[in-house]
């Protein structure tokens, strides 16, 4: 097919200049490299131009033919939205004859059915509607003009999943079209020649590829609104209220301002405070979640871009790349947790070059003043967190070898050399794969007397699916995304709200309130996996608590939150959030020490309850549970003990019932790494976790099916099902590669045992301060609270704390104790 060079170089600068603009040399460079067919990554400041960049380096190489020849990949369905849209803008000028289309899980089945007819030119889709389209037999034929793939926002997929999920498909891509150039777009990386690996063919290296740095001139603002009262103890979420009004100031004075949480449960709490403070704002903020019906979403959406909403609350729904120009203001609650996120959130106002982006941050506690300091400092320095792609997951595997079975089928050894080019693949030994394809074809050695898991069928010299049914329900559940079933919620009288997880609904009587969709609702009834709800009455009810709430601290930004801790040892107290929080950290190095990059501090307490030690390595809340359970247990291995524990992103609490012999931590003997994976997996109940981990696994492997569409599957189900296959692989397959996936992704994920072992090593190195207490710090406390969440009522939780802070007060008034020193 002969190719027609219809834009040129001179068209798209012609193209800028009519509308008064003038090209970066960032955006020359990837023209020119795209027009070369070379591949790519760009990593540019956020609202730079990076859209433009690689849109109009792929219009330069528009073929005559009208089947897709540019995919534009997203992770999110409102960025692909409102690329779409942005993509339509240079058509008539620069390709009349090319059409754009969009298909997401959000794409109506009208339009589906044309698509289905007639792809468009270019098609913004994610990883998971592209394997779909993989999975038809005409796919090679539907993706035979294909020159260009764009991965937007490749940070955010590539440490997951759905990364190696597209990493495979492109591979795919890649077979059928061995010229397919492939850029991705970042502005948020701090391993930006992996991420371009990521992209790559593995067999052939990085090639002629390029990364090309679009860097400019962008004022980026860091601030933060400080509470009236600090206070010289606070733990988390002491600082919300007091904040509220701040922030309704805040929003008073902005423009259309966004409101970023960190989860959807805070979410849905601030837009309720902002409505009670503000009654006469209803209509003019909105609430904006992934868990929200998708018309509720688009209306939000409209209403930011069209700049009739004063504020909305959102999460990170809203902070990837979507264009809302007249944004002027981002306010975060609470710690960002990362840099990379800080500069996302930030990158949402002023998203145009040239104008300044701003990003206000509101603690909730005291320390968060703390981290916004270091959170400001790595930011403008760019030490920004990088994300490694996962290593050859067989769950993914196993799912992708039964999408190709059905896109036409594929034989064995050009599909194993096939899946090598991926980069997470790049090692997969042949043993694996094999295993992973007797798997598929009969069910592994101990389901082979259950023909519903013969999967794949050699047919004619190659593997196919040919059942209808098994096809259907692959189809149905591609994709690596697992979380809880979730149900429908809807109105007695009709309409949808969104969706709830299953697990929250089950806990729920006829007549219990809760908030969702920025509403107080009654709970009515379940029917049909859809829960019915009326308005309620009162004014407050129960706010959801989702799946993965709690985001952990990220190395770079704890490391940057210690360093200003050592600054404000030795006298620094320039910036306003630490003259704020002055107080506090005056009041714990009255009662106590300040953590820095070069002193562990250890604090020791006794109380009624028994006999604390906080630790404080500042490692972030994974690596602090996994701490905690596997110090607990070498104490109690030397002398019994009970011990309960506590962790937040800062250190983790102790509580023995019987004193604790010190020598181990004295020594740092408690800190060797030798023996960690044994000692850690003796620690913790690893069967259990395991078997958590597993279900996930189960159901990206398509071992469990998630039911069809009105009619889902319980969670009850689900984890039942999930759970006996365990069990059976357990005891009669004890050799099945997805359990030891299981094992290993519950080490990596959500023990972060890389991670774990650099602290230990880390703290072996370190000077302790071993602090006696007279009365619980300002950094011990919020662990005691943390564990008193879970034990008390908010009423008895109040009266515990108001005598903690007595006793922490009149301590404070004392005479100093002179801390003892450890040498490390």
């Amino acid at each position: 097919m002969p190719e027609v060079p219809l834009p040129v170089l001179p068209a798209l600068e012609a193209w800028f200049a009519a509308r008064g603009w003038e090209a970066f040399d960032f955006q020359r460079q990837v023209w020119a490299a795209m027009a070369a067919g070379r591949s790519g990554l760009l990593h540019a400041t956020t609202g730079s131009g990076k859209t433009y960049a690689v849109w109009l380096g792929a219009l330069q190489r528009a073929r005559t033919a009208s089947a897709v020849q540019v995919l534009w990949l997203t992770p999110m369905r409102a960025l692909a939205a409102d690329t779409a849209r942005a993509l339509q803008h240079p058509l008539p000028a620069l390709a009349p004859h090319w059409t754009v289309g969009l298909r997401t899980g959000d794409t109506p089945p009208a339009e589906r059915a044309r698509q289905d007819r007639r792809l468009p030119s270019a098609l913004v889709t994610t990883p998971e509607s592209l394997t779909l389209l993989l999975t038809r037999e005409r796919a090679r034929e539907d993706f035979g003009a294909l020159h260009t793939v764009i991965v937007d926002e490749w940070h955010e997929m590539l440490g997951n999943k759905r990364g190696v999920q597209l990493q495979l498909a492109l591979a795919r891509l890649r077979q059928w079209q061995p010229r397919l150039v492939v850029w991705g777009l970042s502005a948020t990386l701090g391993n930006v020649d992996e991420a371009l690996q990521a992209l790559l063919d593995a067999r052939s290296g990085r090639g002629d590829a390029v990364t090309v740095r679009g860097r400019i001139d962008k004022p980026l603002v860091v601030d933060t609104l400080l509470p009236k009262e600090p206070g010289r103890f606070s733990w988390g979420g002491h600082l919300g209220a007091q904040m509220l009004e701040p922030v309704v100031d805040e929003i008073e004075r902005s423009g259309t301002t966004l409101v970023f949480t960190n989860v959807r449960s805070q979410a849905e709490t601030w837009y309720q405070l902002l409505l009670n403070a503000r009654p006469d704002w209803a209509g003019l903020i909105a609430l904006h979640h992934g868990s929200l019906d998708k018309g509720v979403r688009e209306w939000v959406e409209a209403g930011l871009k069209a700049g009739s909403l004063r504020a909305v609350v959102a999460t990170s729904s809203l902070d990837l790349g979507v264009d809302f120009l007249p944004v002027e203001r981002v306010l975060q609650i609470g710690s960002a947790k990362g840099v990379a996120r800080l500069l996302q959130r930030a990158g949402r106002s002023g998203h145009q070059p040239g104008r300044v982006s701003r990003v206000t941050l509101v603690p909730t506690n005291t320390l968060e003043l703390v981290e916004a300091v270091a959170a400001r400092r790595a930011a403008l320095a760019g030490r920004v967190e990088s994300r490694a792609p996962p290593d050859a997951p067989l769950d993914v595997l196993v799912q992708h070898l039964v999408s190709m079975a059905l896109g036409g089928g594929f034989e064995a050894d050009a599909l194993y050399r096939e899946l090598r080019s991926a980069y997470s693949y790049r090692k997969l030994t042949r043993a694996a794969f094999d295993w992973a394809l007797d798997f598929v074809v009969h069910g592994g050695s101990s389901l082979q007397a259950y023909p519903e898991y013969h999967r794949v069928v050699l047919h004619e010299g190659r593997y196919r699916v040919t059942s209808r049914g098994i096809a259907l329900r692959h189809r149905l559940q591609v994709g690596t995304i697992v979380a809880d079933a979730a149900m429908q919620v809807k109105w007695l009288s009709g309409g949808t709200l969104g969706s709830i997880e299953e697990s929250f609904i089950a806990r729920l009587k006829p007549g219990d309130r809760f908030v969702f969709g920025g509403r107080v609702l009654e709970y009515v009834r379940t029917q049909d996996m859809a829960a019915y709800v009326r308005k309620a009455n009162q004014s407050r009810g129960i706010v959801p608590a989702w799946s993965g709430g709690r985001m952990p601290l990220s190395s770079e930004l704890a490391d940057a939150t210690l360093a200003v801790l050592d600054g404000c040892r030795q006298g620094d107290w320039l910036d306003p959030e630490l003259q704020s929080a002055m107080p506090m950290l005056q009041a714990q190095l009255r009662l106590s020490k300040l953590p820095t990059p070069n002193s562990l501090l250890i604090e020791r307490w006794r109380s009624r309850e028994g006999h604390h030690l906080f630790i404080y390595p500042f490692a972030g809340r994974l690596v602090h549970l996994g701490l905690a359970s596997l110090l607990a247990w070498r104490l109690a291995r030397e002398r019994p003990n009970t011990f309960s524990m506590s962790v937040n992103d800062h250190g983790f609490e102790l509580l023995a019932a019987e004193p604790v012999d010190d020598a181990p931590l004295r020594t740092q003997a408690l800190f060797d790494a030798a023996d960690l994976l044994q000692d850690v997996l003796a620690s913790l109940n690893r069967g259990e976790l395991a078997k958590r981990r597993f279900r996930e696994i189960a159901r990206v492997a398509g071992l469990v099916f998630s039911g069809y569409p009105g009619a889902p599957k319980s969670t009850r189900q689900l984890q039942a099902s999930s759970s006996l296959f365990f069990e059976v692989f357990r005891k009669y397959d004890p050799g099945n590669r997805l359990l030891g996936q299981a094992e290993a992704e519950v080490l990596s994920q959500e023990l972060q045992i890389a991670r774990l072992r650099a602290a230990l090593q880390r703290m072996r190195k370190l000077h302790i301060d071993w602090v006696e207490l007279a009365a619980p710090s300002p950094f011990s406390l919020p662990l005691m609270v943390e564990r008193f969440r879970e034990q008390l009522s908010t009423e008895k939780l109040a009266d515990r704390l108001a005598r903690m802070l007595a006793d922490a007060e009149a301590a404070l008034a004392a005479p100093p104790l002179r801390p003892r020193r450890l040498a490390g």
